[in-house]
């Protein structure tokens, strides 16, 4: 079995799982945890969303700040080693992994991959722009 989290301060994480659901309507069984939402602490979601989490299992999770208090809370289940937490997420980075997502367990290389190929995704429009109308002159 593998497991999907998506968490993040406030809302983000239940709003990046419905645009998911928009896009990628097949992919099924990912949990949100929008902390601080209630007077339930972070800890104890992360906890009930792993507890059934076995040794063969894995857990794939999506965190919005490295520093932050929802991404630390991930770090002590860390030592299991079948759960890989991704932080700083972004729509394209979680898409490329649920995309390449097989029967096997997930490398790391993997996710090393997909994080390369997200960060190509984080630009500058305006220049973007000013540097296609210049190649498009020069050609």
């Amino acid at each position: 079995m593998r497991k999907i989290i998506i968490a993040s301060h406030h809302q983000l994480a239940s709003g990046m799982v419905d645009t998911l659901n928009y896009i990628m309507p097949n992919i099924q069984n990912i949990t949100a945890i929008d902390a601080y939402m209630d007077n339930t602490p972070v800890e104890d979601a992360i906890k009930e969303s792993l507890n059934d989490l076995s040794a063969t299992d894995e857990a794939l999770i999506f965190t919005d700040l490295l520093g932050g208090s929802v991404n630390q809370a991930f770090v002590p289940y860390l030592s299991k080693g079948n759960i890989h937490v991704v932080t700083g997420m972004n729509l394209p980075v979680i898409m490329t992994l649920l995309l390449a997502l097989g029967g096997t367990p997930i490398e790391p290389a993997q996710i090393q991959t997909a994080i390369e190929e997200s960060q190509t995704q984080l630009l500058y429009v305006n220049d973007f722009i000013k540097e296609q109308a210049m190649d498009e002159e020069d050609e």
